[in-house]
């Protein structure tokens, strides 16, 4: 009826494009590439939405490792960004467990990522993919490592190369040629992984992506997992003062009260203390990678050596993971968990 205007609230997620909804493997990606520097763990992308051209150095306590993102003239990769090497990263893993030769190299029809990943497969979204190859190739990280008392320099980018081998007439990309950076593709044979709940795809905010990253990462199974203000300020790479900062994770707890758009977990901030728990959807879709039984049940002699050689993570989730990559069974599963954690601990370090 004309002149009967009805305000219509918008929703806290993205509209669902590809109609898929489900669980999805992916890299958490904001590990640093040596295990001790991994402490460190800042990261790597922006939650700018203009083009962020700000030199970021982040330093271990002891000040002797660091760790320097430079961005290109074209800005820092975004946390949308991120899509893109999520997708590769996921596709190379798919093939390792189907028994296929992995490759830095993967040819990849850009339809199919797109929908993959929740982003439109328009004009617009085709250039915004264009884009976003051009950031991912032009962020360099540098680090630096002491072994044996020789001192080691690194520098790299985030992918070594982006080639579309075909367009429609329109010039839409159709197939992509992306090369995976070294550090990527050591993430992946390293296992450096976890799953991600598909609805990450759907949230609007860049600030809602990096705090379910985080909570995936630290919180996992576990009861609950906490962090201050301050430091959850800096771990999220935000560029906002405290303040604004805070007023922006309250509206997003609100929000979540109200619409339940977070997957996984739920947060709340009392006393600049923010609580993060896994929601009851989270614990049901992560049971049956737990309980699988490639492997049989292990000792609990075991769970209590793994929190030793892993102190700080979810023992469990830890489980989850290594029970969900392997492809056969082993020959001693409390020996061959036991090593997973603490090769998960030399690579990732304190959680």
């Amino acid at each position: 009826m004309v002149g009967n205007n009805t305000n219509v609230e918008r929703s806290p997620l993205l509209p669902l494009r590809n109609g898929q909804d489900d669980l999805f493997v992916c890299d958490i990606f904001d590990a640093v590439p040596k295990s001790d520097a991994a402490s460190m763990e800042h990261p790597v992308f922006s939650l700018a939405t203009k083009p962020d051209t700000k030199v970021r150095t982040y330093e271990s306590p002891d000040g002797k490792s660091f760790v320097k993102v430079t961005p290109s003239v074209e800005g820092l990769a975004t946390v949308f960004d991120r899509d893109i090497l999520i997708y590769c990263i996921s596709q190379v893993m798919a093939g390792l467990k189907s028994g296929r030769q992995s490759s830095k190299t993967l040819k990849i029809v850009a339809h199919d990522m797109q929908l993959a990943t929740n982003r439109g497969t328009d004009g617009r979204g085709y250039e915004q993919l264009r884009a976003a190859l051009e950031r991912l190739r032009g962020t360099t990280i540098s680090t630096n490592i002491t072994t044996g008392g020789v001192e080691q320099f690194d520098t790299f980018g985030l992918i070594d190369r982006a080639r579309v081998v075909r367009e429609t007439r329109e010039g839409r990309m159709q197939e992509l040629e992306i090369t995976l950076s070294d550090w990527v593709f050591n993430a992946i044979n390293g296992r450096e992984v976890l799953t991600l709940n598909r609805r990450y795809f759907r949230l609007r905010k860049p600030l809602e992506r990096r705090l379910y990253e985080l909570a995936r990462k630290h919180c996992g199974q576990q009861t609950s997992w906490q962090i201050g203000l301050e430091k959850l300020h800096v771990k999220t790479g935000s560029s906002s003062t405290l303040k604004e900062f805070k007023r922006m994770l309250k509206s997003i707890i609100e929000t979540d009260k109200q619409k339940d758009h977070m997957p996984d977990y739920e947060f709340s901030l009392e006393a600049d203390i923010l609580t993060v728990r896994p929601k009851a959807e989270f614990l049901e879709a992560y049971a049956p990678i737990v309980t699988e039984q490639i492997a049989p049940p292990l000792r609990p002699a075991t769970y209590e050596r793994a929190r030793e050689v892993a102190p700080t993570w979810d023992i469990y989730m830890l489980e989850g993971e290594w029970r969900g990559w392997m492809t056969e069974p082993p020959r001693d599963a409390d020996a061959a968990f036991l090593g997973f954690c603490k090769k998960w601990y030399e690579r990732r370090g304190n959680a």
